[in-house]
């Protein structure tokens, strides 16, 4: 049984509110603060469901997964820009300043692409490492601007995922420092195919900052 709680709060962000779970180490200041994002079909939750807060909570890290605007807990307030449409790179600072949660690492799947690419290009001071797992909006910014980020990545997808997973890691290989996790027989949301590989690969590359 996990001593870890996960408990609720909200956020404000370009003057919204936004809905987070969070979980913190049970003993102990946290190692670092890992903010994770969700795709269109998902929330928050998909992180409580799949443990991933309790894990990383329980590794030392300080874990707080949004919910985006129009989506989950977050249904109310708006999304600042169209799908497929980067949003302002002010958007996550705000949330990354208002939880006190710098540098911060961003996990980013999918629909997330919009606001976590905005946000590490724009803010990279304010971001310790980057974990993208097949997001939407790579093909926004060139190979340079990815080149010029120095920051550590870890580019996760799975095999399976031919059009989002392979087509973002075109353009996100050209980061100066990366990694690369492709999951076998995994779908476009890898980590549901294959959790403990997903925890096991995360907490590895958290480990090596």
């Amino acid at each position: 049984m996990s001593s870890v709680q996960v408990t609720e709060g909200r956020v404000v962000s370009a003057g919204q509110s936004l809905f987070y779970r969070q979980a913190v180490p049970s003993q102990g200041s946290p190692r670092l603060s890992v903010m994770l994002l969700h795709g269109i079909r998902f929330s928050s939750e998909i992180w409580l469901n799949l443990k991933t807060l309790e894990k990383l909570a329980e590794a030392g890290y300080r874990a707080v997964a949004i919910d985006l605007p129009g989506l989950g807990n977050s249904k109310e307030a708006v999304a600042p820009s169209q799908i497929g449409i980067p949003a302002p790179g002010s958007f996550l600072k705000e949330v990354v300043v208002g939880l006190q949660l710098s540098p911060v690492v961003v996990i980013s799947p999918s629909l997330s692409g919009m606001y976590s690419l905005p946000f590490l290009f724009e803010h990279n001071n304010l971001v310790k490492a980057y974990i993208p797992v097949a997001p939407i909006c790579t093909e926004k910014f060139t190979a340079e601007s990815y080149a010029a980020i120095k920051t550590p990545a870890f580019i996760v997808y799975g095999d399976q995922d031919a059009e989002l997973g392979e087509a973002s890691f075109r353009n996100l290989k050209n980061l100066a420092s990366h990694r690369v996790l492709v999951m076998k027989g995994a779908s476009h949301a890898c980590y549901l195919d294959n959790p403990e590989e997903w925890h096991s690969g995360v907490l590895d590359f958290l480990s090596s900052l």
